[in-house]
């Protein structure tokens, strides 16, 4: 039995490095050089995302840096001592930032509003000056592909735009870039991997106390579809790196004015619209990690790390 569960332990692990190995080599998020500063809160995505580059730092093929950074935001009964601690034993190089934004979110945002909006404008603030006084290349942040759906969902439910959450971005001001590692990573192996590893978790007092944002509808939305039908979220992200824009409604992205019949047959004309004759659930469950059912959510990258 604990021969079993060592090699699931195993497996998993192995799992996460790929995940992550391979969205950085498809979206080039790590060079040679590169001074990454990872952005840890204390929750278990981040200390994922932490955890994994330093394995891959050991193993990648290029020569890069790697600066831990909380922003310790002065909420009541936050345990300063844990991340110190934590980051101290695992011996990588990090960096403490103090600023007091709870009392500026809790002064300014009137009870029961949604905090998220302004705590992570300063935020985010923040952490871009401190990339700049660290000399940080990159900004990596932990979110995962069921954040990204979220964001997507988020956006045309109640922002009515088809917009979600890139891997890799510049940022507003044009002076960081800013990388998602673990955009290919489903939330509940992070979740796994967490009580594996036994990460010193640092609940959230803003955001995380509040029971009805629409993000932690549209969470659970995500987790009910995952359950009566399997492999339909992974189908969700495959369809964020399948855009057709001649079939959506955006005249920026497509000349829909100047579109003129061309006697040319076309793939992408009408017969596009047939009705595909679709399982009521998957046939076979998702694998990750089997390269032929990973084919049709992600591209395999021409290195894998092992």
């Amino acid at each position: 039995m604990a021969m079993n569960i060592e090699l699931e332990n195993h497996k998993l692990e192995k799992r996460l490095c790929r995940e992550v190995g391979r969205a950085i080599v498809d979206y080039n998020m790590i060079e040679e050089g590169d001074r990454v500063m990872v952005c840890v809160s204390g929750g278990k995505d981040s200390y994922g995302l932490l955890d994994i580059l330093m394995k891959l730092q050991q193993r990648a093929p290029v020569n890069f840096e790697l600066i831990a950074v909380n922003l310790d935001q002065k909420q009541p009964g936050f345990p300063e001592h844990v991340l110190p601690e934590y980051l101290g034993k695992l011996g990588v190089k990090f960096h403490i930032e103090n600023q007091d934004t709870y009392s500026i979110v809790k002064r300014v945002i009137p009870e029961g509003k949604t905090l998220c909006s302004l705590c992570s404008r300063l935020r985010r603030g923040i952490l871009y000056r401190v990339a700049d006084e660290l000399g940080a290349t990159k900004i990596a942040l932990g979110h995962h592909r069921d954040d990204m759906l979220q964001t997507l969902l988020l956006n045309m439910f109640f922002g009515a735009k088809l917009k979600g959450m890139p891997a890799k971005l510049v940022s507003d001001d044009g002076k960081h870039v800013v990388i998602r590692p673990l955009a290919y990573v489903p939330e509940k192996d992070l979740t796994r991997w967490a009580d594996i590893r036994q990460f010193p978790i640092i609940p959230c007092t803003l955001c995380g106390s509040q029971e009805n944002l629409q993000r932690k509808q549209v969470g659970n939305l995500l987790r009910e579809w995952e359950k009566k039908y399997p492999g339909r979220v992974e189908n969700m992200a495959s369809a964020l790196q399948n855009v057709v824009p001649s079939h959506l409604m955006d005249r920026a992205l497509f000349p829909f004015e100047t579109l003129r019949a061309s006697g040319v047959p076309d793939d992408n004309g009408d017969k596009a619209f047939d009705d595909e004759a679709l399982p009521a659930q998957s046939p076979e469950p998702f694998v990750a990690g089997n390269p032929a059912q990973a084919r049709a959510v992600i591209p395999i990258a021409a290195t894998e790390a092992s």
